[in-house]
């Protein structure tokens, strides 16, 4: 069987793009194939890296990407998640090309967090958290529709 090709979108592709990118390939690789990128690309975020080793995946060695390096390589998905908060989601890339369906999830942005550096990881726990409770709620209605 043929894997579902899923990207997931972002402003910098620092943080929660990274972060869905590897949960739905820790969680749900024989399934999927998920990538990750932004409009520019950042410098990818140290808090999602810490909190991403909390839950044993390790993230730090990934590069942030561009959405149109991809585009330009001809890459198609069946899927398309942005990611961006809210405030950021007028500037949230849209992926250019043909896909099947583009879903936005709005989730804060680690960058903007305020604090000390355990106020800002606390936060970006609550990200993470939320980012894996919807990878596993979006699986879970693929699986059922595919079974109806």
């Amino acid at each position: 069987m043929e894997k579902t090709k899923v990207l997931f979108v972002c402003v910098h592709n620092s943080a929660r793009s990274q972060m869905a990118e590897a949960f739905l390939n820790h969680l749900h690789g024989d399934r999927f194939i998920a990538e990750s990128a932004g409009l520019e690309t950042g410098t990818l975020n140290p808090l999602a890296v810490e909190v991403m080793k909390e839950v044993n995946i390790d993230i730090s060695n990934n590069r942030t990407k561009s959405v149109f390096d991809f585009y330009k390589d001809g890459k198609l998905f069946s899927y398309v998640f942005t990611v961006c908060d809210a405030a950021s989601s007028e500037m949230c890339p849209i992926f250019p090309g043909l896909i099947t369906q583009t879903i936005h999830w709005s989730f804060e942005d680690p960058s903007s967090f305020t604090g000390s550096h355990e106020d800002k990881l606390e936060k970006t726990r609550r990200v993470r958290d939320v980012i894996k409770e919807s990878i596993e709620k979006w699986v879970k209605e693929i699986t059922e529709q595919t079974l109806t």
